[in-house]
């Protein structure tokens, strides 16, 4: 594999001088094809116990994993690592008793610095005990100190179930994907430790992190996975309270929930617990952008690609937050690096289309690239409705139709698709039909409805009848009520949905302070992210009864290719309500239809077997 991509700027990423290590995969000795899932959760728990010790920098399975059977010389391997030495082993199985062959080497010199043997009988007992007195020992070879608290971590046996612990080996090589059917899968075998060893805390902490997961990536009902998850970290966290992947698990659940205080809180929880542990530092990365603290973001996702810098899945929210940050050029490169690593991820070619399409403006090269994301996983049920807003903006309106109601008979209980779905037959004119999902997508999930919250205000503003519109948004977006109503990255655009329902109640104080607040966070946003909000800033003036402000912004964000919601902007946005029939609203609007008609000509020459263009955005 090539070398991961290495950021710029992020000086708490490149501070990290512990001493560093990777766990290459332990070679199966025995030859038997039955032994090897054996011989990876050996060597996955030898890294795991590793990873306790906070004095090492530890790589994490994922990235690892692609030197599986590798004849590339250590030094190379290390340096694709970014380590100083290289942990190897073997695993022979033999009928009840078990030889476990380890030995530590310095990248630089290939000089061995420790190595043992261990030939015990095949019980998970003696099994933790060998990993244990590896982690010690190789934590004493690098001159790494333990903590009285890592000593006692390292030392716990999390199950006595050779079964149950190998179930829970397949859940995490399943989870790792991030596809509809690998979190399935991931569920069953998290399900299985479990039934075998009711006292596993690390599978319940698998399955409630699974069951998380499947809200966004399949059509997993979100209140009964949220039940079941909140349940399953709970347990793992009465099992064992210093355990950083429930903390972590935790933090996902508060996180769909809506509470981002605790989710905050659950993630450097387990960041603290286990510094080494990628996944924990990944998620309070998100955390931290969609509360606007981009720099402290950009350095825990720099940190966790350190951990696992051939995570396909980490180095996707590195490119996530750079792109977020206006740096589009480094994100285009972070998302190719994804599919360098795994060509067959489909988040990246998602983010990659959402680039194309709202920050470079070539929705052309945008539908392909999502076209091959529902290739690669057609049982999520958000991909084909992205893909839908994306036909839609380009004018397909035929193509648009079809996406979103065949998602619906796919998808009849998924709030993303009837919301998406109610936002399409919203432009297209059938506002009955809009009104339906829209509202069968509120009682699904409203966290997961803001285009049906937005189709369903505006009938409310119709109708003058206010109390219902603003009751969903303060259902969704509590934070926005109250003395102090607290906008950031992930409800600015619903801050200015809520200022206009409370400008048209009359209560104009509260409107115009959520107005100002808004305008600050779009100010204060990285150059090249405002282009994902549309036509926001002109949405503001506008509001505020500024007709040239308003225009000029329209004119600005259509001269820097925004194309986001142009339709809705055009035809339907009640705030521009007082502007829609200026000559210059309509000059601007005439000039980005121009556009887009001729990147749909382009679309349709392009032939179907044509290979991507992943160079652009260089």
């Amino acid at each position: 594999p090539a070398a991961p991509i290495a950021s710029q700027g992020s000086s708490a990423a490149s501070a990290d001088e512990r001493p560093s290590i990777a766990v290459l995969p332990f070679e199966n000795r025995s030859r038997l094809d039955d032994d090897v899932f054996f011989v990876d959760g050996i060597h996955d728990d030898i890294l795991t116990q590793l990873s306790k010790v906070s004095a090492l920098k530890v790589i994490s399975r994922t990235s690892v994993e692609q030197f599986r059977g590798t004849k590339l010389p250590t030094k190379a391997i290390a340096d694709q690592l970014g380590v100083k030495s290289i942990l190897e082993g073997g695993v022979q199985r033999s009928g009840d008793r078990v030889r476990i062959n380890v030995q530590l080497i310095d990248a630089s010199t290939d000089a061995h610095l420790w190595a043992e043997s261990y030939d015990r009988e095949l019980t998970a007992a003696d099994i933790f005990a060998i990993q244990s007195e590896v982690a010690v020992a190789i934590a004493g070879a690098l001159k790494a100190t333990l903590t009285s608290g890592e000593q006692s971590r390292i030392q716990v046996v999390p199950t006595q179930n050779l079964q149950a612990w190998q179930a829970y080996q397949l859940g995490n090589q399943r989870m790792a994907k991030r596809t509809s059917a690998g979190l399935a899968d991931a569920e069953r075998f998290f399900r299985r430790a479990v039934e075998l060893d009711p006292g596993f805390a690390l599978a319940y902490a698998g399955l409630a992190g699974t069951l998380v997961l499947q809200i966004g990536y399949s059509d997993r009902p979100s209140r009964s996975a949220l039940a079941d998850a909140g349940e399953a970290a709970s347990r793992a966290l009465e099992l064992d309270a210093n355990l950083a992947e429930a903390w972590a698990a935790r933090g996902l659940i508060a996180k769909e929930a809506g509470n981002p205080t605790a989710e905050e809180d659950a993630l450097r929880r387990a960041v603290a617990l286990n510094p080494n542990y990628a996944p924990a530092r990944h998620w309070l990365s998100m955390t931290l952008m969609y509360t606007d603290r981009f720099d402290e973001a950009l350095a825990h996702a720099e940190r966790a690609v350190q951990l696992d810098p051939l995570s396909g899945i980490v180095n996707n929210w590195l490119g996530v937050v750079l792109d977020g940050m206006g740096r589009q050029s480094e994100a285009a490169r972070q998302y190719r690096k994804v599919i360098e690593i795994d060509p067959s991820m489909p988040i990246a070619y998602l983010n990659l289309a959402s680039l194309y399409a709202y920050s470079l403006n070539r929705f052309d090269l945008a539908v392909p690239t999502m076209e091959r994301a529902i290739a690669l996983d057609p049982g999520d049920p958000s991909l084909p409705c992205v893909l839908a807003l994306l036909k839609l903006e380009l004018g397909a309106e035929a193509e648009a139709t079809r996406l979103v109601t065949e998602a619906l008979k796919r998808w009849p209980d998924q709030a993303i698709v009837n919301s998406i779905a109610a936002a399409v037959f919203n432009v297209l004119g059938d506002g009955a039909v809009a009104e339906r999902h829209a509202r069968r997508a509120v009682s699904i999930n409203v966290r997961y409805a803001s285009d049906a919250i937005e189709v369903l205000r505006n009938a409310d503003l119709l109708r003058m009848n206010y109390g219902p519109a603003l009751a969903r948004y303060e259902s969704a977006y509590p934070e926005l009520f109250g003395p102090s109503p607290t906008v950031h990255l992930s409800n600015l655009s619903e801050a200015v949905g809520v200022a206009l329902v409370l400008q048209r109640m009359g209560e104009l104080e509260r409107a115009a302070d959520l107005v100002d607040r808004a305008e600050r966070v779009l100010r204060s946003l990285p150059h090249g992210l405002p282009a994902y909000f549309g036509f926001l800033g002109a949405r503001i003036h506008a509001l505020r009864g500024d007709v040239g402000a308003a225009l000029g912004a329209l004119r600005g964000a259509e001269q820097a290719g925004v194309r986001l919601g142009w339709r809705y902007a055009r035809d339907i946005d009640p705030v521009f309500d007082s502007i829609r029939d200026e000559p210059g609203f309509k000059v601007i609007f005439a000039d980005i239809e121009r556009d887009m008609v001729r990147q749909r000509a382009e679309l349709v020459k392009r032939p179907k077997d044509a290979p991507l263009d992943l160079a652009i955005g260089n």
